[in-house]
């Protein structure tokens, strides 16, 4: 489990409801607050994608490991943008594709991938201040962080607010 000193840097966990806004919430702090910006969703379409790329049978447990061993995600901001590196590969773009938006609900249920995840979340906070954004954000990847917010589609505004 994490856990918050003053010599950690400064998380600020954003969680809530799909389609409520976090995400343009988060990426807007991130860019005021000169801020890494972590878009967890794509950490779910960039592994979406390794699987399609590796064959991975989504019923092997195995492969699924041998391939969430083998693959990274980060994230750097270009003129001003958020892009997804997969394998130090920029993918933005390819992980927003059709073919990966059918399959990431399917990739994101699987428990080892989601421990992947978590795992690689909070380990991308030895930057100088994140902003994280995605369900559960607030409540199993950092639940002990001072600086969360709950968003649905009626709040996101309330929620800049609290920040």
């Amino acid at each position: 489990m994490e856990d918050e000193t003053p010599n950690k840097p400064f998380i600020i966990a954003i969680d809530g409801f799909s389609s409520c806004g976090k995400s343009t919430l988060a990426k807007q702090i991130a860019k005021e607050l000169d801020y890494i910006f972590v878009d967890t969703g794509a950490m779910y379409r960039a592994t979406a994608l390794y699987f399609i790329r590796s064959e991975v049978n989504l019923n092997d447990v195995s492969q699924i490991n041998e391939a969430l061993e083998a693959m990274t995600i980060s994230f750097k901001n270009i003129d001003g943008n958020n892009v997804t590196f997969l394998n130090d590969e920029n993918v933005e773009s390819e992980i927003r594709s059709l073919e990966v938006s059918g399959m990431v609900s399917e990739v994101a249920a699987i428990p080892a991938v989601r421990r992947k995840m978590v795992a690689l979340q909070r380990n991308m906070t030895d930057a100088d201040g994140v902003v994280m954004d995605g369900r559960d954000i607030g409540t199993v990847v950092f639940p002990r962080r001072r600086c969360k917010a709950f968003c649905d589609s009626r709040s996101t505004y309330s929620c800049a607010k609290k920040i």
